[in-house]
């Protein structure tokens, strides 16, 4: 079957397409991939720079969309169902083979294409708001990095839960990308923080979404209302910020993390107790997923190096067929 590994861990020069032989399926549900999510960790993966480092070579990607080959009977799936998968073994391939609890029925209303980006992205941001923001009706959320994979899918995931949004981008056109995902305002990086005053009257935002870190940090703490939250989602702006706590203690503030597969380490069955809550919004349409910008296999490191230059807007995949 074709696939993508990483050969050597020198960022998207060191990933190859090549042939591997197709999975055991051990007891497993056999899927047959139509797509691949690619995101920022699997980015960091092919440099060595996440925190898991895997030895060279291997198969990239945790997320895709299907069709089930073969499952055993006990496992709630049969051949011919539409699913989505979280492959922790690699899911840059065509085909994979995956414990019953990582897929998940897809709804017809949802495309394969559009599926295969959903867990990474959707689940994160579910579990920075309900999880770790514990939002509240009413509240206001701050994303920044709103046109990205992460960004559009906490857009609509606090649209999907009754959230006002502010959506921070670098550009016009990534406006037009964050409005297009259910923001419900705009603004731009540059200024963020006073843009953020005019539009709630001084008060401030009660959650602040943040995979982007470095010199947006401080501004967002003080883009906050009292009791608001600022939840750390990654730091693809390069530099890790760091906080004086008495900012937070002054204006009863908080600052939490949310790593998500960190999470999902712990409890195995979290995944699919939040699919449980999303699966009635994506088939009711309340929860909308966009398709993603999608790359061919053999174009894996241009699928990388658009996230590694910032130029991807919304979700990247790869095709597999």
């Amino acid at each position: 079957m074709r696939a993508v590994q990483v050969i050597e861990a020198i960022g998207p020069d060191g990933v190859r397409a090549v042939d591997l032989p197709e999975p055991d399926p051990a007891g497993q549900v056999v899927v047959d991939l139509d797509a691949a999510g690619v995101s920022f960790p699997d980015l960091l993966q092919t440099s060595g720079g996440y925190q898991v480092v895997r030895p060279t070579p291997f198969v990239p990607g945790v997320e895709g969309a299907g069709i089930v080959r073969e499952a055993p009977a006990d496992s709630g799936f049969r051949p011919g169902d539409r699913v989505v998968v979280l492959a922790l073994g690699g899911a840059w391939q065509r085909t994979v083979a995956v414990h019953p609890s990582t897929v998940f029925a897809l709804p017809d209303a949802v495309t394969l294409t559009a599926g295969a980006g959903f867990l990474m992205n959707y689940l994160t941001a579910h579990f920075a708001l309900t999880e770790r923001a514990r939002h509240r009706a009413g509240e206001t959320v701050l994303v920044h990095g709103a046109a990205g994979g992460l960004g559009t899918a906490c857009l609509q995931v606090a649209a999907a839960l009754g959230l006002d949004t502010v959506a921070v981008v670098s550009t016009e056109d990534k406006a037009a990308v964050a409005k297009a995902n259910r923001a419900t305002h705009t603004v731009l990086a540059d200024g963020f923080k006073d843009a953020v005053a005019e539009l709630t009257g001084g008060r401030g935002v009660d959650i602040v979404l943040d995979p982007v870190g470095g010199d947006r940090f401080l501004d967002s703490l003080r883009a906050l209302a009292p009791n608001g939250r600022h939840v750390v989602l990654g730091f693809t702006g390069g530099e890790i910020p760091t906080v004086k706590v008495n900012r937070l203690l002054l204006n009863n503030i908080s600052v939490v993390g949310a790593g998500w597969g960190e999470y999902v380490r712990t409890d195995f069955g979290y995944p699919a107790r939040q699919w449980a809550e999303l699966e009635p919004l994506l088939a009711s349409g309340e929860l909308q997923v966009a398709e993603p910008t999608i790359f061919p296999l053999e174009d894996a490191a241009a699928a990388l190096r658009s996230l590694e230059s910032r130029s991807a807007t919304g979700k990247v995949a790869l095709s597999l067929t």
